[in-house]
Formats: C-alpha cells, structure tokens, sequence
C-alpha cells in the first residue's frame, strides 16, 4: 500500500469513528446533528429539517424541529391507549400534583445546567462505579422543599434519603409502602439520574420525579434540561413532552428494535447484563447504553428507542418513566413479565409491540 492509500484509508476510518460517536448522544433515528461556527444550526436540505444545538430553552420538542414529524407520529400510533384512572383522584387533583412536581423538575434542571460539566465526585457509594456529589442532594432538598411546601401531609423517598446497595433500596421502598407515614401518598424521586454522565460532563442526566397514591403511580415526570425536554404523565391522562401528546414507536419486529440496556454497579447485575446484550445483538437492530433510566423511558414514550431492559433498578429510577411508558401506549414489565410494581427491579420497557419477543430472547439466554 502507497503511504497516500494508507494516509487515505486512516482518514476514513476517524471520519466513521467520528460518526459514531455524535451518534451515541442522538435519538435512534436517522437523524444527523450538524452544527455551524459557535453553535448555530444548518439546514438539512435533505430532510427538511432545521438541525439546532442542544440548549436550554429551545421550544423544540426533540433534538431537531420538523414540520411533519410530530403529526405522522401520532398518527400512526393513535389507537393505542392510556391506562384507565381506577383511584378515586379526579383529573384537577392530578393536574395540581403535576403541576408541583413540574416546577420542582425545573428547579433542580436549572441547578443541573448551572453546573454542567464542573460537579467534583464527593463520595463513592456502593463502588466506584456509583458516585455522588454535592449537586445530588441540593437538587434532592430543592424537589423536596417545593414538594412539601404545597402537599406538607405527602411522604417522600429520595436517592439520597438511603444507603448505598440494592439491599437497602429495596428495603427502603418496602418501608415506606407499609405506610408507616399514614399518608396516602409517596413522592419517589432521583435528583439527578445519570449522576456518572453529569461528573463527566456528558448531557444525560436529568431529575425524575413520581408522585404515588396508595402505592400506585399516578404522576410521572422526567426533565431533561439540556433539551429543555419535559416528559410527563398523569395516570389515564396520557403522556406528553413539553404539552405535546406523545405515543410510542410502532416497530412490531424485534430485528427493527432500537434497544437501550443499563449498566449497573454491582458486578453480579453486570454479568447478567453482559449475557443479556450477547443474546440481544444479533436479533436486533442495535443496542445503546446511555447511562441514565430516565431518558430510556422517556425516549421509548417518543419512539427515539424502542425498548430497555436493566437487571436490578430502584423505584426511584423508573417510577416516573414507567408511568410515561404505559400512559403512551407503552408496556412495563418485570424479566418474568409480571406488571410494574414500586417494587420491581429487573425490568423490561417497551412499545409493547415487541415486548413478548424481547421477553422471550432475554429468559431463553438465561436473563431471569
């Protein structure tokens, strides 16, 4: 090979790594991110769409605008519905925790964004792999202080409420559903879910809020503010982003899935989830890993993904998101395919179109 072939062919080769990379920070679509000098956005003659920076602020309701996408979505999806509001809440009692627990999501992403990229780990808690840091808990005392100031009668379960380990977090949500506290309600909350993609300044990571009545999840909202992406649902009311309805993808084959899988701290639940992703690659279209399990359930409630299994969670990492799933049309189980519980750790999301496929290729490789 000449030295200009090879100078050639390793200059293509960073180009595809390039890509790939900007891709991994995208919705699964075949959407490309292009940016001009300091930020500002291209057109796209291709697709007709106006490619715009990640900021906070944008009206936009995903990482691009488009004048058709938003419509055909909902079209195509519409039959699919919402599940049936079976407590004794009317729609206006629901509408005001929605409100509370939307303005508490704002408050900590405006502390998220005004530390971007500059938080310092202060503790490691299981392992090195789940860390902390001064930001967690000040978001955490922000969404508890607004919540409580409205609702002083609810109870409250944060991350930072609890000791590090699956253990204790699951020990945790089992104390406060033996209603101890005489209250008929429970906020769940993650401050910042995706604590490892905001230590190194990747824009993943978001509060995730839940607000649970008489141990059923009835509110649901995930913020991302590095969209200025809010995703929300109330039980029987639908799911929405940023006042928008929103419906899942409508991929029926598991070879057509976009599928997002977790990494966990504990080496065990990593195993499992190595096994898992082996038996998944060659049957789907591809995996992510993004590193936060908010997103994931928020992005399957749009169609960005189209599933997301992760061995071992808490309730505070997806009580929100599952309620957005479901309400947009979405499935939620556990590995076994029992229903979402508060209790449910090993757990399976998606459109619903594929879950039984997906359920079945996980139990086949042993993922139980």
């Amino acid at each position: 090979m000449t030295r200009i072939a090879f100078l050639s062919s390793m200059m293509a080769a960073v180009a595809v790594f390039a890509i790939v990379c900007v891709t991994l920070l995208l919705p699964a679509s075949n959407a490309f991110l292009v940016l001009g000098p300091m930020g500002t956005p291209f057109q796209n003659k291709e697709r007709g769409r106006t490619l715009t920076p990640l900021h906070h602020g944008s009206s936009s309701s995903g990482l691009f605008s488009s004048p058709t996408s938003s419509s055909s979505s909902l079209s195509s999806s519409s039959s699919a519905a919402s599940e049936t509001n079976e407590t004794d809440l009317s729609p206006e009692a629901l509408a005001e925790v929605l409100e509370v627990a939307t303005k508490a999501a704002k408050q900590a992403g405006d502390i998220i964004l005004g530390n971007a990229g500059g938080a310092e780990v202060t503790e490691r808690k299981a392992n090195s792999r789940d860390l902390l840091t001064l930001i967690d808990p000040l978001c955490e005392e922000t969404i508890r202080k607004t919540v409580l100031e409205q609702f002083p009668d609810h109870d409250f379960l944060g991350e930072e409420d609890v000791d590090p380990g699956a253990e204790a977090s699951a020990a945790a949500i089992d104390d406060k559903l033996s209603n101890k506290s005489k209250s008929d309600w429970l906020w769940i909350v993650d401050p910042i879910d995706g604590t490892t993609n905001f230590v190194h300044g990747m824009p993943l990571n978001m509060p995730s809020i839940a607000a649970a009545y008489k141990g059923q999840v009835v509110v649901g909202v995930i913020y991302d503010p590095h969209r200025d992406e809010l995703f929300s649902a109330t039980k029987g009311g639908g799911s929405s982003l940023n006042g928008e309805p929103i419906r899942v993808g409508e991929q029926s084959e598991l070879g057509d899935a976009v599928v997002a899988m977790g990494s966990p701290p504990a080496e065990t639940s990593m195993q499992m989830s190595l096994v898992g992703a082996q038996a998944l690659m060659p049957k789907v279209r591809t995996i992510r890993m993004l590193g936060s399990a908010a997103i994931m359930l928020a992005w399957i409630a749009n169609g960005r993904l189209t599933a997301y299994w992760e061995y071992d969670l808490s309730s505070w990492d997806v009580a929100a998101g599952a309620l957005i799933v479901r309400e947009a049309g979405g499935n939620f189980t556990d590995l076994a395919g029992n229903p979402f519980s508060l209790r449910t750790r090993k757990t399976v999301a998606s459109n619903g179109k594929i879950h039984e496929e997906l359920l079945a290729a996980l139990n086949e490789a042993g993922v139980v």
